[in-house]
């Protein structure tokens, strides 16, 4: 991408080697005396002024905003920015100034700069601001925008409003079996997500789905009881298009327009050119379940008798990194200061938005959403459209997710989707053209059909429109509204709710091999709604994704057809020096894969072995802690078999 910077060209050669960073930076993060910092966020022609500054326990500048302040002013002293230069256009600028923001519920602060900086400027600023002794990290407060969607044309949408769900469920291919019958527009269906049959086993009773996105509009076919529960987290009064900086009650959608001034010449990194109200966060809560399902009119919501807690983080220009991970430990039950607690926390997160950067766990993201994990909740989010690896996109690549992928009708990969190891699995969410190609007709089968909003700028009321959008900002909910099913139908039975490490391990065990051999990883298949609430329904948990593997004893006597997978897992110790990973005996063909946390595919896994015969190894030097799954994959009909998981302490 043409934005992307290499570290050399930022710091100079000393700082490239500190960072061992190659083109595409692995973490993009350094530091000075265990100090961390993330710069992969930074584009050159960026502009910055906010910083997330996380202070060292004990220090006096975590408990003192003044402190603080000069902390950041002797950083700027040092970056070179305390004295007037000439910037583009040979225009003057000013000395650049600090100035305390406010902390976040992670337990860091947000400072300011008087003026925006560039890429180069942000980065020398940072690496500054890193070598203070009691800095522990340091990450740009970057703004995020709904994962842009393409929206289908005028053209494609039907002349009338008026069906009943049953009627009106021609457009949504989406939630149907992927059986392989003609859709009503033509096209076969290969990749639909069987939402249709999981309806027969759940709906989401008892679920909250708490949707971070640009808020919620009034609709006649949309529920927003909660709508008045949620919360606006955006502090930026340019952003919230309020008179004044703060949050507000209510998850409302105000628009978020760039078509007129200020936001016009000022949104030029999110938009380009401006653009009216996208109401990006009705389109998505309709999919996740706010979409009321046979009332006789309109379409049908995935989990809709769950409650949607619409929660806005984007408005003009998109939004902050520091909003956006307070409002997921809100929306999870934690505590933000400020801001009322909760009174509904959500057992699923829906996060259809992103941006540039890899995201670390100690990232203010990465925070947030371990602490939301930790609360039990589960974080499905968007990979990205941006057709790259989603590792170098947040919070995409943020540990703790379920990052999603879009495919269309036909199963294939959509053209502009993100992809690889970061991404856990896909769903649909259009693909555009007939046959799910990146050319040709625009198609009513290539887009995602729900409520919107008819409002170029401000929102209508009670609004009557529906909308076809496409892009993983639509997949995702799909994701989403599953999971509220998988937790709903185990809470109608009397059962726990499952872990998210237990709700990824049964996605992706569930996932359909897409007819359409992905031309790039977007993880373990795509989503079989039914098949996952029906696995979520007999399953105790992450105890019994996979056969248990005692350290050093051989499970002997396995075996399995062709095509079968079996599933092992080995519960690794901190601290442990080599895991090794082992098949052998028997007769027959295998591949072994093997992957942390959840169950290895052949679609997704840390590393495999795949020679001839029944004879594999994987060893890992120094394992992190945790479930480690070993899956045995028949290539030919197998029987005999040993498999041994040993490490050493």
């Amino acid at each position: 991408m043409a934005n992307r910077m290499r570290i050399g060209a930022l710091f100079g050669a000393s700082l490239a080697l500190a960072f061992s960073l190659a083109a595409h930076a692995a973490s993009a993060s350094g530091g000075l005396g265990g100090t961390h910092y993330n710069i992969s966020s930074l584009k050159r022609d960026g502009h910055y002024d906010r910083f997330i500054v996380t202070w060292r326990p004990g220090s006096a500048e975590r408990a003192n905003p003044s402190l603080m302040r000069q902390s950041m002013g002797a950083a700027l002293s040092r970056a070179g920015l305390v004295r007037a230069t000439f910037g583009p256009q040979g225009r003057l600028q000013a000395p650049v100034q600090a100035s305390y923001g406010r902390r976040l519920a992670i337990g860091a602060d947000v400072l300011r700069t008087s003026r925006k900086l560039d890429g180069n400027e942000a980065a020398a600023l940072m690496e500054q601001i890193a070598s203070d002794p009691a800095v522990l990290h340091v990450a740009p407060d970057v703004l995020r925008h709904p994962v842009a969607d393409i929206a289908a044309p005028a053209s494609l949408r039907p002349s009338a409003f008026r069906p009943s769900d049953t009627e009106f469920r021609q457009y949504q291919w989406d939630l149907k079996a992927p059986s392989g019958r003609a859709s009503a527009f033509g096209d076969r269906n290969f990749g639909g997500s069987h939402v249709n049959a999981a309806w027969d086993l759940a709906d989401g009773r008892g679920i909250v789905i708490a949707v971070l996105d640009t808020g919620i509009t009034t609709h006649v076919d949309v529920n927003t009881k909660l709508a008045g529960a949620g919360y606006d987290f955006i502090t930026d009064a340019f952003l919230s298009g309020r008179k004044k900086d703060g949050r507000v009650p209510g998850g409302w959608d105000r628009g978020d327009w760039t078509t007129s001034e200020p936001w016009k010449s000022m949104c030029t990194d999110a938009f380009s050119p401006p653009q009216p109200s996208s109401w990006h966060g009705t389109h998505v809560a309709s999919t996740v379940g706010a979409e009321r399902t046979d009332n006789g009119i309109g379409l049908a919501g995935i989990a809709y008798h769950a409650r949607v807690l619409p929660i806005r983080v984007l408005g003009h220009c998109g939004g902050y990194d520091s909003d956006i991970s307070d409002a997921i430990i809100w929306a999870a039950g934690g505590h933000v200061d400020g801001v009322p607690d909760n009174t509904h926390p959500a057992q699923v997160i829906n996060l259809s938005l992103g941006g540039y950067g890899q995201c670390t766990a100690d990232d203010p993201m990465g925070q947030a959403i371990a602490l939301a994990n930790r609360r039990g909740a589960v974080v499905v989010v968007a990979a990205g459209n941006d057709d790259d690896n989603a590792k170098y996109y947040s919070p995409a690549s943020c540990p703790g997710t379920i990052t999603v992928a879009s495919t269309g009708i036909t199963s294939r990969r959509a053209y502009y989707s993100n992809y690889g190891r970061a991404v856990d699995l896909a769903a649909p969410g259009g693909g555009i053209y007939a046959g799910d190609r990146n050319s040709g007709d625009q198609v009513s089968d290539g887009f995602v059909w729900q409520a919107i909003n008819s409002g170029t700028t401000t929102p209508v009321a009670n609004a009557t429109a529906y909308a076809g959008y496409a892009g993983t900002s639509q997949a995702t909910p799909h994701v989403s509204g599953t999971v509220a099913l998988m937790q709903g139908a185990r809470l109608a039975r009397g059962l726990k709710p499952l872990s998210p490490t237990a709700v990824l391990g049964i996605l992706q065990r569930t996932a359909i091999t897409p007819k359409v051999a992905p031309d790039h990883r977007i993880g373990a298949g795509i989503l079989d709604a039914y098949a996952a609430v029906n696995l979520a329904i007999n399953s105790s948990g992450s105890a019994n994704l996979g056969t248990l593997l005692g350290n050093g004893v051989a499970l002997s006597d396995q075996s399995g057809a062709k095509g079968s997978r079996t599933t092992y897992r080995i519960d690794v110790p901190a601290g442990a020096g080599k895991l090794s990973l082992r098949t052998s005996g028997g007769r027959g063909d295998i591949v072994l894969y093997v992957n942390k946390d959840t169950p290895a595919t052949p679609a997704s896994y840390h590393c495999r072995s795949a020679h001839e015969g029944t004879s594999e190894s994987v060893v890992l030097n120094h394992p992190a802690a945790g479930s480690w799954f070993v899956t045995v994959v028949g290539r030919s009909a197998y029987s005999g078999v040993s498999v041994l998981g040993k490490y050493s302490r």
